[in-house]
């Protein structure tokens, strides 16, 4: 089967501008839809009565159930065509938006988030599909160039949208806001994009796989989520989700390996690239969206930001992503991948080192240059990336290649999500032990810090309570400033995986559709 517009004219005037604005914003909702949370967890669950960390759940239940649904892209495709799948995914992701506005508790909220997250998976390879397909093949790099923008601006603006709609208006509306979005973007695509459908062919599908990879994958994310409240291996519902998940990938292992039609064609990581691209993709992505969720929510939980400007401390990012990415789009085309990777990972990790050095006292500048660094990394990273592990893969396997290193990326991000707040209660505890262990009565600061409370009219209990809350305090900076730490030493070292991947040099952006 042809990708997507082979055989169809691209598209001239003011029906391409339609076409590819809808196409854009299309992406831009979807990518919006898996930061736009991070700053709002705070006033989520409060609003539902939870604690934080059990919000936390909006957001590892979106990218996990994304993560699982790209996988079946491919299949889609080619069962009902690009388009048809394309906006039937929108459709679907704006019903299921209008659900999350509207959940009245938790449980309803994660579900329908799980339901957004599942029914999304076809929109970011099918934009950038028919993007390529609508452009003349000279213009290739400009369809790209849109499509990362797009990419680029939304996890930026997310932080942003989210902390301002939080602070003046129910939460709900993070969401709500897709619905006339995707309306439009539904009709706009359907109207001038029906005629350019690919042909469509019944195929199989591994349904035995499909549900071994929700099993494992589901098992694995239940498991990071509820560890840090159960004990952890202390507890036999998490020794029993461990179980679960290691038979579980296990057998999904076997059975892609021996399958006629697998839903994840494991003999891609045969190449070096991509296995390798995949693995530093992964991990690197990983890194990101932990950082970038652990951020406004400790500027909200400790700092004292709202989250508007918790949100706004983000913004340099993208304003330099967006300056840089089309530099980069233009270098990707004509020099070594692995050097504009190196350049990202530096950012990546410069970026983080800069975090590791925040203090109590720190100012908004302060929290809001290492993101000005980021933004270089952001520039850089996606096409980079995307250009390894694609290299040296068949045309009529660069969908599933791409299926699969989004499904990678997307469930990796989700994972750190869980993680990482696991990791930061657990550095936060151990901090406030090690400040206990040495802070007595007789400490001189703390009876010069009590004495200065009492002075100006702080009960005794009052006082003490005031020093026990500074100390917590600060115990969430140090354990922040360990994860940037190591998130910073990690992007450092991935440098070298990038280097073992063979010389790529991007020629202009392959078609992402179904074959």
């Amino acid at each position: 089967m042809s990708a997507a517009g082979h055989d169809l004219k691209p598209m001239t005037g003011a029906a391409l501008g339609v076409a590819a604005l809808a196409l854009a914003m299309g992406t831009f909702m979807q990518v919006l839809d898996s930061t736009i949370a991070n700053v709002s967890l705070p006033t989520i669950s409060g609003n539902l009565g939870v604690s934080t960390n059990q919000g936390t759940w909006v957001i590892t239940a979106f990218a996990v159930a994304n993560g699982i649904g790209v996988p079946l892209t491919g299949w889609l495709m080619g069962r009902y065509g690009v388009v048809r799948t394309f906006v039937g995914s929108v459709l679907l992701f704006t019903i299921a938006s209008f659900l999350c506005g509207i959940a009245w508790s938790l449980p309803s909220l994660i579900f329908f988030r799980v339901l957004q997250g599942g029914v999304s998976g076809p929109m970011i390879p099918g934009s950038q599909a028919l993007l390529i397909s609508i452009f003349p093949s000279d213009k290739r790099g400009a369809a790209m160039g849109i499509w990362s923008i797009t990419t680029l601006v939304a996890p930026i603006c997310g932080p942003i949208l989210g902390g301002y709609i939080s602070d003046n208006y129910h939460w709900g509306w993070i969401f709500l806001i897709n619905v006339p979005v995707g309306l439009a973007v539904t009709f706009l695509c359907w109207q001038g994009l029906k005629g350019r459908e690919t042909p469509t062919r019944k195929l199989p599908v591994d349904n035995v796989g499909l549900a071994l990879l929700v099993v494992w994958v589901g098992a694995l994310q239940v498991m990071l989520d509820q560890g840090k409240d159960l004990d952890w291996f202390a507890s036999t519902q998490i020794v029993i989700l461990a179980i679960v998940t290691a038979i579980g990938f296990a057998a999904f292992l076997i059975w892609e390996l021996t399958a006629k039609n697998p839903i994840v064609d494991l003999s891609l990581f045969k190449s070096r690239n991509f296995a390798l691209g995949t693995l530093a993709f992964c991990l690197g992505y990983a890194v990101f969206f932990a950082c970038n969720l652990l951020m406004p929510l400790w500027l909200q939980t400790q700092v004292g930001y709202t989250a508007t400007w918790a949100g706004l401390v983000a913004a340099p990012t993208g304003v330099i992503a967006v300056l840089l990415t089309p530099l980069s789009a233009k270098l990707i085309s004509k020099i070594d991948a692995r050097i504009i990777a190196t350049v990202a990972y530096i950012a990546f990790g410069v970026s983080y080192l800069m975090r590791a050095r925040f203090t109590a006292d720190a100012s908004f500048v302060d929290f809001m240059l290492p993101l000005l660094v980021q933004g270089i990394a952001m520039a850089t990273f996606f096409l980079a990336m995307i250009t390894i592990l694609l290299d040296g893969i068949p045309s009529h396997k660069i969908p599933l290649a791409s299926g699969l290193s989004n499904f990678a990326r997307i469930t990796g991000g989700g994972f750190a999500a869980s993680i990482v707040t696991t990791l930061w209660d657990r550095r936060e505890a151990l901090h406030q032990s090690r400040m206990a262990d040495q802070t007595t009565i007789f400490t001189p600061g703390l009876s010069k810090a009590l004495a200065g409370l009492h002075s100006a009219g702080f009960p005794d209990l009052a006082a003490k309570a005031a020093v026990t809350r500074t100390m917590t305090s600060q115990a969430y900076l140090l354990a922040a400033n360990d994860i940037f730490w190591a998130s910073g030493w990690i992007c450092i070292l991935l440098i070298g995986m990038v280097w073992l991947c063979k010389r790529a040099v991007s020629g202009g952006g392959a078609p992402v559709a179904a074959d």
